[in-house]
């Protein structure tokens, strides 16, 4: 998907790059083996230049991320799902100046880590490092500034999909429990109606000398984080289908 995207290129937008489609200018290398012109001369010109660029930057998520628009970052995922983890939080409360991360879950397909405050939360920064893509559910708004508020400085992967907005393009609208339900995806009874506001109340239970509530929590969190891929999967699937749907039209 991330050679066939023209959209990163300053000036093109979903209209021109359906064209390029539409002209059987499929991948970058299409347009810059293609022999007659294309749009114009000048403009082709400066696609050529990003096009050449976009290629000797093709392992660098940085690059792509900083360019797509905010709504078509799910182009990164096939090209560097290797690399990804998906990441959720969990706090004291929701306000970053005043509370505090309580948990927060890594799940990189394989293997789910969780780090807790007063134990060893201060390892998840060695942990993320080791990924170039960082996946989340409503993690623009929430989890990522509440991170980097509480740990400054820190160095996230430099490319993030935030499932929230993607969901939101294909109709699934509400909270990640809601989607979960509405596509069949289902949790733990140990966990069934746990939601934010109850994840507060299990850390303060938890602080209170109560390490069941802990548990509670943090299954919660690894549900949170599992259930991410499937969306994530299907989320991507349902976009690229979309995309070339209308090439064909």
């Amino acid at each position: 998907m991330l050679e066939q995207t023209f959209i990163h290129i300053a000036g093109i937008g979903p209209k021109t790059e359906q064209k390029l489609w539409d002209r059987e200018i499929h991948r970058w290398q299409d347009f810059l083996q293609h022999k007659k012109p294309v749009l114009s001369p000048t403009k082709d010109r400066s696609i050529r230049r990003d096009l050449e660029a976009s290629l000797a930057h093709r392992d660098d998520i940085g690059f792509f991320n900083d360019r797509l628009p905010a709504g078509e970052k799910w182009r990164l995922f096939d090209k560097f799902k290797h690399r990804a983890v998906y990441l959720d939080i969990e706090t004291s409360g929701y306000d970053p100046w005043n509370n505090d991360i309580t948990v927060i879950g890594l799940y990189d397909g394989t293997q789910v880590q969780t780090f807790v405050n007063g134990k060893n939360l201060d390892a998840f920064e060695v942990a993320v490092a080791d990924y170039d893509l960082v996946i989340t559910f409503n993690g623009a708004c929430f989890d990522l500034p509440f991170i980097q508020r509480s740990v400054p400085g820190i160095s996230l992967p430099k490319g993030h999909i935030d499932l929230r907005f993607v969901l939101k393009k294909l109709g699934h609208e509400g909270g990640l429990k809601k989607i979960e339900r509405n596509l069949s995806i289902a949790r733990s009874d140990e966990i069934d109606g746990v939601d934010g506001l109850e994840a507060v109340r299990l850390w303060h239970r938890y602080r209170k000398g109560d390490e069941k509530a802990l548990k509670t929590l943090i299954s919660y969190n690894n549900a949170d984080i599992v259930n991410l891929e499937p969306l994530m999967e299907l989320a991507y699937d349902k976009m690229k289908s979309r995309v070339f749907a209308k090439e064909q039209i």
